[in-house]
């Protein structure tokens, strides 16, 4: 990827509908535009035609590359889910909870959809963390 791409991608906020692709590629990996529509029409009625153009416009901002080396182009994200995710997360925490992620894991832990085993699972890793 050429830098000014890099660096576009290293800002890219997706939008609702781009992250929904984005999950479906994360999920299933390098995938056509036709099985990613399949995909979203599962959630709710997508046009093929509305998702082969944001994908298309995805890869011209670098956030999907395309293999046009067959018939079928084949998608594929172009940064890992995690890098993307840490950065979204970081934005949302900075904007959110003026950057404190100790105010988030407060709510998240006054939230009722909390389940004890996710409960139990902080827990351990609190205990492993306190332990270093």
């Amino acid at each position: 990827m050429k830098a000014g791409k890099m660096e576009e991608t290293k800002n890219f906020e997706p939008t609702k509908a781009e992250l929904e692709i984005l999950q479906v590629l994360w999920s299933f990996g390098a995938s056509t535009v036709r099985f990613v529509n399949d995909k979203l029409n599962e959630q709710r009625e997508v046009n093929y035609t509305s998702t082969l153009k944001l994908m298309q416009i995805m890869a011209e901002k670098g956030i999907l590359k395309r293999d046009e080396s067959q018939m079928k182009h084949i998608y594929h994200v172009a940064e890992k889910e995690e890098k993307t995710k840490d950065f979204l997360l970081e934005k949302f925490i900075d904007t959110m909870y003026n950057g404190s992620a100790g105010q988030l894991m407060m709510q998240l832990m006054g939230n009722k959809k909390t389940s004890k085993e996710d409960l139990q699972a902080i827990k351990s890793l609190l205990d492993h963390l306190d332990k270093k």
